[in-house]
């Protein structure tokens, strides 16, 4: 009779335990197969983010040669870092998992699109947007971000719910004080480097202490440094003197200034002035005044560079 009974406080401990069970319990295969798709997307944004905040100048020209407009390619290059960076660090910690897997899809999906509604003019472009990936704009470009969102959409589904709002955007602050660190880091170091007291342009010794030079690095066969020198010709430098420096192709440095009209002399000291002056792509512009780095022009898109010449008053109107 006794057996037949059911022990009230037996059910109510299997009750207890049911409802304390919670109910976003994931089981521990799909938990680890979540910790390692986290690991590999969260090291990939990272690294991804970090790059861009550490070199923000370099980025922001690579951004411009995929059509984002010069007026806000500095910021964008900024917001973007400061995203894959928030990104990978939110996915790689489980309590912040889904909301960092779901900015992770955000960021690529919308990467996806920009680049195949650009498709016909960005195609075998290079696009080393994460360092660790070396890949060119077609196919495979689309098959390996479409893995990386899987394997983010896995990271975030099979985790619990992500919590702590708070601790989410404290972390959001801090990428974004870094990143505005190195971004004031990189502006200093490109003003008030010490010039050559001499270089030989044509020739003949060319004096680089006095009054404002400057400096411009291109690559004959580059059609956007054509561009450039053609834009440059019709500007008035006045007591400016502007020094031309192909980067390679040397033979055909003369013609280059005939054929754009670009009065400059030319110097073939172009390794020993990159090591002072470095920098990624051309063209490329280094401003010297009384023998020291007074800026750079990195933009050579219209309006620029004349809007920044004229800003530092190395032409005339």
């Amino acid at each position: 009779m006794a057996e037949s009974i059911a022990d009230p406080r037996s059910a109510d401990v299997r009750a207890g335990a049911v409802e304390s069970e919670p109910a976003w319990v994931i089981p521990h295969w799909k938990s680890s197969v979540s910790h390692i798709a986290a690991v590999i997307i969260g090291i990939l944004f990272l690294v991804s983010g970090i790059w861009k905040i550490t070199d923000p100048l370099g980025w922001t020209i690579k951004i411009e040669q995929f059509k984002v407009p010069y007026a806000v390619s500095l910021p964008f290059t900024l917001a973007l870092a400061t995203g894959e960076t928030w990104g990978g660090l939110l996915i790689l910690v489980p309590r912040f998992r889904r909301w960092g897997a779901a900015l992770c899809i955000l960021l690529l999906l919308g990467f996806m699109g920009y680049m195949g509604w650009n498709y016909t003019e960005f195609k075998s472009m290079d696009c080393t947007c994460f360092p660790m990936l070396k890949r060119a704009i077609g196919p495979g470009f689309f098959v390996g971000d479409a893995v990386m969102v899987l394997l983010a959409a896995i990271a975030g589904w099979w985790t619990r719910p992500s919590s702590n709002l708070r601790g989410a955007l404290v972390a959001l602050g801090a990428v974004a004080v870094f990143a505005g660190v190195c971004y004031g880091v990189a502006v200093s170091r490109v003003t008030g480097i010490e010039a050559p007291k001499q270089i030989i342009a044509d020739g003949q010794p060319f004096d680089m202490t006095r009054g404002r030079v400057f400096l411009f690095f291109y690559d004959p066969e580059c059609m956007h440094c054509d561009a450039a020198a053609k834009a440059m010709s019709k500007l008035n430098f006045g007591t400016t003197r502007v020094v031309a420096i192909p980067t390679r192709q040397k033979q055909f440095a003369q013609a280059f200034l005939k054929d754009t009209g670009l009065k400059a002399v030319t110097t073939m000291e172009h390794e020993e002035l990159k090591k002072l002056f470095p920098f990624d792509t051309t063209p490329y512009g280094v401003v010297i005044e009384n023998g020291r780095q007074k800026g750079v022009i990195s933009r050579f898109d219209p309006p620029e560079p004349a809007e920044t010449l004229k800003k530092m008053e190395l032409v005339q109107e």
